[in-house]
């Protein structure tokens, strides 16, 4: 006769526990971990309406002038722009007027701009064209990854964030993109010595910006407060749009140490 023990072996008899049916079958896996959160994004990819200029600059000068989102693959800058200057990186630089105007004041300096609404994409090199902009590249992709991965450390001569989505709603400040973690994120990317200039025209949201850049041990304010408006900061039409409603513009220029 055989013991309990091999009986189970055998399987002629089932050990004690729960047993087993169709409705609730028993399983000796691991109960499998939830799927991770989505990150929360500063932006939302709204629809919108290309015009037949900015389809037709898209089509012609994208090739030479939209980099692919390449992970894991930090750029070249040198060989992107074709020269050695310094870097100007632009994050959501919407229809781009405001961008054109630096880049063509600026011509001794290199310009990538990210932007992920294709509208503003073409808006941007349909100036570029226009105004034979050369040193203007544009990356159509999440800002927080590309810095993550396509960056390389201490490459940038300054970071410019003008008019970020103020997100108004409380419940949705956690999506505002000057965070203390983005800030220091994006740190090791701006050479010793480079500036970090951010502008809005909502101030809870400009208090807030003092608030998180003051905080950072790597960074320094150019002055003391907010700063004035820089002579070469063009007024975008969103900005002159957000004057005409009698809304307060705050601009922040702060260094890395």
């Amino acid at each position: 006769m055989l013991s309990a023990a091999a009986a189970v072996a055998a399987g002629t008899i089932r050990a004690p526990g729960r047993v087993p049916s169709p409705e609730c079958p028993v399983s000796t896996d691991a109960a499998a971990p939830p799927p991770p959160r989505p990150p929360i994004r500063s932006f939302v990819v709204r629809a919108g309406r290309m015009g037949p200029g900015q389809q037709r600059a898209l089509a012609e000068l994208g090739p030479s002038h939209v980099l692919p989102y390449t992970p894991g693959r930090p750029l070249d800058l040198a060989a992107v722009f074709g020269r050695e200057a310094p870097c100007v990186l632009e994050i959501g630089f919407g229809m781009g007027d405001a961008t054109a105007a630096y880049a063509e004041a600026h011509p001794q300096h290199n310009l990538l701009g990210l932007e992920v609404h294709p509208p503003g994409v073409g808006a941007l090199l349909k100036l570029v064209g226009e105004r034979r902009l050369a040193h203007v590249r544009i990356v159509m992709h999440d800002a927080v990854e590309v810095l993550r991965e396509m960056i390389p450390p201490a490459s940038l001569a300054a970071v410019h964030i003008w008019f970020p989505d103020p997100w108004h709603k409380k419940r949705h400040h956690k999506r505002r993109l000057i965070q203390p973690p983005f800030v220091a994120a994006l740190l090791p990317h701006l050479a010793p010595g480079g500036v970090l200039h951010c502008a809005t025209d909502w101030q809870p949201y400009a208090e807030q910006m003092l608030e998180v850049l003051s905080a950072e041990p790597g960074l320094e304010n150019s002055g003391e407060g907010y700063a004035p408006r820089p002579p070469w900061r063009a007024r975008s039409r969103f900005e002159a749009r957000g004057e005409r409603l009698g809304h307060g513009v705050w601009d922040l220029v702060f260094r890395r140490r």
